[in-house]
């Protein structure tokens, strides 16, 4: 997986760069390194990369800013990363802009791990299955979403693909199959415990925060998969099975 992936990484802790450029090329990957948010966009702009590792707390200028406009321009997996324990950092940049939150200090172990499960949830399904041949399964639609459980894609409009990972396709055809239906976590957790090794109980928020930036007309104030407060989640959408 490493020869494959450039990862950039953005500190302005010299020490924290060198160290975490040190973790990734012994793992195999490539990777840019900058001290602040104009230099990422110039790395960007100078070459692909696959994911982001951004810290939270930088000196003159807002960690969770940087990751939100750069959410903006590209879809690439951010994992943030902070010395702070605050809760409330981690929500917020969840639910704004990252894809994953890790606090310091963490280990290289830790870290690769993380960065491996988000480089399998954006590639395992980025290209669509073909359609069964025996005749095909269930489909359900949603305004113009459909979701074929057979070629397991999810498309709308005009059959614009919308790739999913194998955790979010598993969360969303649960719950579109029983709509109106309030889902616990654990209830949420045991639909996509074996798609998705990396899963336990707080991980089924972060999914549920990725599904909506991905279909929700606004992922801030979604219509679909909507929260119950102190219970769970609901898919809250009329449902047609076609």
């Amino acid at each position: 997986m490493g020869e494959k992936h450039r990862i950039l990484i953005l500190d302005d802790d010299l020490d924290v760069r060198e160290w975490l450029q040190g973790v990734f090329e012994e793992a195999g990957f490539a990777v840019s390194v900058v001290a602040d948010g104009k230099a990422m966009q110039e790395k960007l702009r100078s070459a692909p990369h696959s994911l982001a590792v951004l810290d939270l707390k930088l000196k003159g200028e807002d960690g969770l800013a940087i990751a939100r406009e750069l959410r903006r321009s590209s879809a690439i997996p951010i994992i943030m990363i902070s010395g702070q324990g605050d809760e409330t950092d981690r929500v917020l940049g969840l639910e704004l802009a990252a894809d994953d939150f890790i606090n310091k200090p963490f280990s290289a172990r830790e870290l690769l791990a993380r960065v491996r499960a988000q480089l399998r949830r954006t590639t395992e399904l980025s290209i669509p299955r073909p359609a069964s041949t025996s005749g095909g399964g269930p489909r359900f639609s949603f305004d113009d979403w459909v979701l074929d459980l057979s070629a397991r894609t999810l498309t709308r409009g005009g059959g614009e693909h919308c790739p999913l990972t194998q955790g979010e396709f598993a969360l969303l055809a649960a719950m579109v199959q029983y709509p109106c239906r309030i889902w616990s976590r654990d209830q949420l957790l045991e639909q996509t415990r074996g798609f998705d090794a990396d899963v336990y109980d707080r991980t089924i928020d972060v999914l549920i925060l990725r599904l909506r930036r991905k279909i929700e007309p606004n992922p801030q104030q979604p219509s679909y998969i909507r929260t119950e407060r102190g219970m769970g989640y609901v898919f809250a959408a009329p449902v047609t099975r076609l």
